[in-house]
């Protein structure tokens, strides 16, 4: 006789059983003294039947398993599904794979999140609430789009999206929080003081605005680039302003556009990496306590199933080669007065809700194209970052950074052209503007620049 133990029970209280086995014999020879084996199994069925009896006691279910042959095959590494159910499990897989994406090719992770889920429904204000449904664009606004020239996200090469019902957001790794000079500023600019023409004393620029009036929006397509960024406390960035305030404390804005960091891995900044990156920020006191980029706090609400914010832009345009540009909408929802943000050919990301904001609730007075960077002055020098494409305005296109086709948006939600526009280059020999118009890209500029040079020691 061969003994094997078997296990019973149910997942949570498996008892071990001895389920009897019988070698198979023919003419097999019986002492006298010994016991015949039909004498031996009424001998040994009760007592068997006494101990399961004993076990049901102990057992909420008690199964006993059955060998099927004679490889005496433990049954708990035997698997036997039904056909509904492989089909489900076939299902399951399939969608697990939809939303757990792999490693994109600039080493992102993206997950699909539900997006009733995202981060923006965790504040007190949206909690229970469901994104809303897209609103009336902006009258004038216009479609059609130049798709040779337009970039897209890195992730998405391969044709990557994300389910219906689900956002796709970049995963934040604990490599990104402890970049962070702590975790309360993880995700927020640092403090700086703010001043009207947005200057500061280590941030440069080279701008464009407009002011003296109320805006409800702004558009224009911005030429990506992947320019140096020299210091691990610095960046490069190229964006739209919606800003509201008397540009003390209480500053308001709302910024989109593409930004470089150091590729210096310890970077304390987001992503660690220099790949530009397509990205929102928002706050309501002049970037001290509210706000954040991205999706990294409580605020922006996400409707979009193709665009991950913070994730790398592809392609990226070359020197003498290839232009490429990202369109960037914001303007305000007229029915809700929230504020919306688009994306490329038409593709609407989602919004801030209006009552993130104090004086954004109601409009800009003031609206802001144009490039930005952080000079640290290492070793007492101007830094080497370049904004923009690296190079001069004066070189034009194909060597020089672009915006195009810029417009604001008006109380009666109509799209139209800049009025009395400023230049601003607070650091003309590092970094430099140059403006134009013409029938194809409207109102426009060039600019962009080095740093540090002959010219800007």
């Amino acid at each position: 006789m061969n003994l094997l133990l078997t296990t019973t029970g149910d997942a949570n209280n498996k008892v071990k059983a001895p389920l009897i086995l019988y070698n198979k014999t023919t003419h097999q020879q019986h002492s006298p003294d010994m016991a015949s084996p039909s004498t031996t199994t009424l001998l040994i069925i009760p007592t068997f039947v006494s101990f399961l009896l004993a076990l049901s006691s102990l057992s909420p279910i008690l199964s006993v398993p059955i060998l099927l042959d004679s490889s005496h095959h433990s049954p708990e590494n035997q698997t036997f599904r039904p056909p509904k159910e492989l089909i489900k499990l076939k299902r399951v897989r399939s969608y697990l794979k939809k939303i757990n994406k792999s490693a994109s090719p600039d080493g992102d992770l993206i997950d699909c999140v539900l997006s009733h889920l995202q981060p923006a429904f965790d504040h007190p204000q949206l909690q229970g609430q469901k994104p809303l449904e897209p609103p009336e664009r902006p009258k004038g606004f216009d479609e059609s789009v130049d798709l040779e020239t337009e970039s897209f996200q890195l992730w998405t090469s391969s044709g990557e999206s994300c389910p219906d019902g689900t956002i796709p957001i970049r995963r934040t790794t604990e490599e990104d929080v402890l970049r962070a000079s702590s975790l309360q500023r993880f995700g927020r600019k640092l403090n700086r003081n703010v001043r009207r023409d947005s200057t500061s004393s280590n941030h440069e620029h080279a701008v464009v605005f407009v002011n003296g009036d109320q805006y409800y929006g702004a558009k224009a397509s911005i030429n990506v680039w992947a320019p140096y960024v020299a210091d691990q406390y610095e960046f490069s960035l190229s964006q739209i302003w919606v800003i509201s305030g008397s540009f003390g404390d209480d500053l308001n804005t709302i910024e989109a556009g593409w930004q470089a960091h150091s590729l210096n891995r310890v970077s304390p900044e987001l992503y660690g990496d220099n790949y530009p990156r397509f990205f929102t920020y928002w706050t309501t006191d002049a970037y001290q306590a509210t706000g954040c980029y991205n999706l990294l706090c409580s605020g922006f609400v996400q409707t979009n199933n193709k665009i991950a914010i913070g994730a790398s832009i592809s392609p990226r345009s070359s020197y003498n080669g290839k232009q490429f540009d990202i369109g960037v909408m914001v303007w305000k929802d007229p029915k809700h007065g929230h504020w919306w943000l688009e994306y490329g050919s038409g593709l609407l990301v989602g919004y801030w809700p209006s009552f993130l904001f104090t004086h954004l609730r109601e409009h800009a007075n003031m609206v802001q194209f144009g490039g930005e960077i952080v000079n640290t002055r290492p070793n007492d020098v101007h830094t080497l970052t370049q904004m923009g494409s690296g190079h001069f305005a004066t070189e034009g296109f194909g060597k020089a950074s672009y915006f195009r086709n810029l417009q604001v948006v008006d109380w009666d939600n109509n799209l139209l052209p800049l009025s009395n526009l400023h230049l601003l280059a607070d650091h003309s020999s590092c970094y430099d503007i140059r403006a134009g118009k013409n029938n194809v890209w409207g109102d426009y500029f060039y600019y962009g620049g080095p740093g540090r040079n002959i010219r800007c020691p």
